[in-house]
């Protein structure tokens, strides 16, 4: 079964989540979606993303009541594939737009932040980093690249706060780039993802990875050591109970 439908646009490639009602990663779900970048990566053809989501979420996060049985082997090969996606979305050689099309919360945030540019639509959908709100932690490469998206000040509040925040509110912080009303919002990441597509490929690549290395080597430094953190903390008995009670629609 495939959970990432893709489309064309002319040289813009069109990636929309699609598992479930809130498009809520699983292993496969997370080894597909980096497949697919891996292919349109060598697309010689392709010269610009969109990530998005089908229906009411871009995406809820990790599929909670799917990863709660695992063992801990088991999970942390998930978060590993999971760290390793957000990773290659963070010096993706072609420009990402993220077409927020509705909710976006946690690990969905995680990927949101890792592309060039955020769109958010208007409405009532809310982004966040929540984890703290249910027992959980991040990872040292989601702080770091929120910390080099908001700043400092800003990536604090939000982890530390763990709120939902709607799309002025988002806008404020930094998390988000744009706000669009709804059904303009895909023409909106299109017109973006031309206008970047149209810089030399190789030039935009390079500034990328001069941008953006320093964050990978510091994200890379930590991340090995913050993921086991992260798992000792989901099995932990507080923590476990929280999760227990988390639904997903699907």
């Amino acid at each position: 079964m495939s959970y990432v439908d893709l489309t064309h646009a002319g040289e813009v490639a069109v990636l929309t989540l699609h598992r479930g009602k809130v498009n809520a990663f699983n292993e496969s779900f997370v080894k597909e979606l980096k497949a697919r970048l891996g292919e349109l990566s060598a697309d010689v053809t392709t010269r610009a993303l969109i990530l998005t989501g089908h229906g009411k979420f871009f995406s809820f996060g990790f599929d909670v009541p799917e990863l709660y049985p695992l063992s801990k082997e088991d999970f942390t090969r998930f978060v590993n594939h999971f760290t390793e996606l957000y990773t290659t979305l963070y010096l993706y050689p072609k420009p990402v737009i993220a077409a927020l099309n509705g909710h976006t919360i946690a690990g969905g945030c995680m990927l949101a932040v890792a592309c060039d540019r955020r769109l958010m639509a208007e409405g009532s959908a809310k982004i966040s980093l929540n984890e703290i709100t249910f027992g959980a932690t991040v990872f040292a490469g989601s702080v770091d690249k929120l910390r080099a998206c908001v700043g400092q000040r800003n990536a604090e509040e939000i982890l530390l706060s763990g709120a939902m925040y709607g799309p002025e509110e988002a806008l404020s912080l930094g998390l988000v780039d744009r706000v669009i009303a709804g059904d303009k919002l895909m023409p909106a990441a299109l017109e973006e993802a031309r206008v970047l597509a149209s810089r030399d490929g190789a030039v935009f690549s390079n500034m990328k990875r001069l941008l953006r290395g320093p964050v990978v080597e510091a994200m890379r430094s930590r991340e090995s050591e913050s993921i086991r953190e992260f798992v000792e903390i989901w099995y932990s008995e507080s923590t476990r109970e929280q999760l227990k009670g988390i639904e997903i629609r699907k």
